[in-house]
């Protein structure tokens, strides 16, 4: 079996270490690389035709919105989601957007190509952190809790903020104005019953939402 693998990273050495992790395996060739959502959208859009695409979730133009629009125009594209996020807080969320399979930057080598080689065949590829959380959904229920009501959008706005990063510098990262942005955050409050930004660092942090 032949795999090709589109690799999005906006941070050139991590994407020069994943390529080469991937050329190691013979049964596996680096289709094209891309640094930000727009060259990947670029890319599929000009015609390139990987077998999977392994994206970083916080690159500029990334995160859930991106997986879920590759989606939308390459319905046959595995999309494996690579991030340094929690996998116990993203992963069922990028699943549920429509990613193929979730891997931790954390992981091994051999994790991340057993990854690729499972989603390029069709499968999804869960760990057992990611599965452990999604056997407590289906045998107890969704936990409900606030932050689990927000959006895909407002969840990422949410993190940023909650991380420490101005309205500006989330724009930048998620192509929205600061305006939008800014009604983003309102929400979040509204839904979350807080009134500034430090409330929203310190729930992150009692809810282990901060990496």
């Amino acid at each position: 079996m032949s795999i090709t693998v589109l690799v999005a990273d906006d941070h050139a050495v991590v994407r020069e270490g994943v390529i080469r992790i991937l050329s190691d395996d013979p049964e596996v060739s680096v289709a094209g690389s891309a640094g930000t959502g727009d060259e990947v959208v670029g890319l599929v859009l000009g015609g390139l035709r990987p077998s999977v695409a392994l994206l970083d979730l916080a690159m500029p133009g990334g995160g859930l919105d991106l997986v879920a629009r590759l989606r939308e125009l390459r319905p046959d594209l595995r999309v494996l989601v690579y991030s340094m996020h929690s996998e116990q807080e993203y992963a069922v969320r990028c699943l549920t957007a429509g990613a193929s399979g979730y891997v931790s930057k954390g992981c091994a080598p051999a994790q991340l190509l057993e990854a690729v080689r499972t989603v390029a065949d069709g499968r999804r590829y869960i760990s057992e952190a990611v599965a452990d959380v999604l056997a407590s959904y289906v045998l107890d229920g969704p936990r409900d809790r606030p932050h689990e009501r927000l959006s895909n959008r407002e969840y990422e706005v949410f993190r940023r903020l909650a991380g420490g990063e101005s309205s500006g510098e989330i724009a930048d990262a998620l192509g929205l104005s600061v305006k939008s942005v800014s009604t983003y955050r309102s929400r979040v409050l509204e839904k979350l019953h807080l009134a500034r930004n430090a409330d929203l660092t310190r729930y992150a942090m009692e809810h282990g939402l901060l990496d």
